[in-house]
């Protein structure tokens, strides 16, 4: 295991900036996730930390060690790719086995090796299986096995669940997790499905157009985003825009469309009346409340456990929430609220390339 660190690791090609110059510390046995839209530069980075793209810019570090200049094979790094890129013409066991063998290690030592992964990601009985043969999931754990077998200081993975349906990709999730749990390994993840970020990651980089907007722990970023851009792209939100009112004693009113949200603590810090603002409250932070604004439910969401309701106030200001299946159910009106504290007020980054 090894800490990485980017010192101002930036990429462009041509005319274009793919990665503006970055700075980036990953903890020994760490599991980042670099998260973002695609064209926001995660792969980016990720191919620069294998070795695949020569930054324009900056120096890698890995355990202290300058590694910018080094071929991908001097790196000691696993690559999982988003298509597994495994050779069919191969067994599983050979797949497995082939950085083992290009680094031409003792039969016997190759062999203890294979067997040990492939009961780490459960592929007993099938080394001597076609690549053809398997499933989806099973496939995915060879190229994981395939990586991890060379006992890489770093395991780079570029979307390896893109492919799996959805339940198959919560299960390979938790796989992954589990496998990061039993033997911690710096691990740099990229995907841009955030509830697989959130599932997986020790913390979380959100990026975008180049730029890594925000770092911390999934808690940190869906409690405290930065702007509106991290908090529309980690979980559901409802974004409010207007205006700052009546600002006193810890407390403030934002003034929307239809009705009056108030703020309080973090929330109504630092305000100032008569400034613009965009509130966030997330959508399970919504609820009935006696003497709140009037609304009607515009939809119905049926979720299970929980229902999504749309909720729109006399104005036209729609906002959803996202509560247990039985609190709205028999009403058509009712009378919405929030704890003043679960707002916070972000800047909108909408506009920004």
């Amino acid at each position: 295991m090894s800490d990485v660190r980017l010192e101002g690791i930036g990429k462009a090609f041509g005319t274009v900036q793919a990665l503006a110059p970055t700075d980036l510390s990953i903890r020994q046995g760490e599991f980042l996730t670099l998260l973002g839209p695609s064209g926001s530069g995660k792969t980016t980075l990720l191919n620069i930390c294998a070795g695949y793209v020569a930054p324009s810019a900056g120096r890698l570090f890995v355990g202290g060690r300058d590694v910018t200049a080094l071929p991908p094979r001097q790196r000691n790094m696993g690559m999982v790719f988003q298509n597994y890129a495994l050779f069919p013409h191969m067994s599983v066991a050979d797949n497995v086995a082939y950085g083992l063998k290009v680094r031409k290690l003792p039969r016997n030592e190759i062999a203890r090796r294979c067997a040990e992964a492939l009961h780490m990601t459960r592929l007993e009985g099938l080394g001597g299986r076609a690549i053809r043969e398997l499933s989806g999931g099973q496939q995915q754990r060879v190229a994981l096995a395939r990586a991890m077998v060379i006992q890489p200081d770093i395991l780079l993975m570029d979307e390896p669940l893109g492919a799996l349906d959805r339940q198959l990709r919560k299960e390979v999730q938790l796989e992954i997790r589990r496998l990061h749990a039993a033997r911690p390994r710096t691990t740099i993840y990229v995907t841009h499905d955030q509830e697989e970020a959130l599932v997986m990651s020790d913390r979380i980089a959100v990026m975008r157009a180049g730029r890594i907007v925000q770092i911390g722990t999934g808690a940190e970023l869906y409690e405290r985003p930065v702007d509106t851009f991290v908090a529309r792209f980690l979980g559901e939100s409802n974004l409010l825009a207007g205006r700052v009112e009546t600002v006193a004693d810890g407390r403030a009113t934002l003034a929307v469309p239809g009705f009056a949200a108030p703020l309080a603590g973090r929330a109504a810090a630092g305000l100032r009346s008569g400034q613009p603002g965009c509130a966030l409250l997330r959508p399970e932070a919504v609820c009935a409340q006696p003497g709140g604004a009037p609304a009607r439910i515009a939809e119905r969401v049926y979720l299970g456990e929980l229902s999504a309701v749309r909720l729109v106030f006399g104005s036209g200001q729609e906002l959803w929430s996202r509560r247990l299946a039985g609190e709205w159910s028999g009403r058509d009106a009712v009378e919405v609220g929030w704890d003043a504290s679960s707002i916070s007020i972000l800047p909108d980054a909408s506009n920004e390339s």
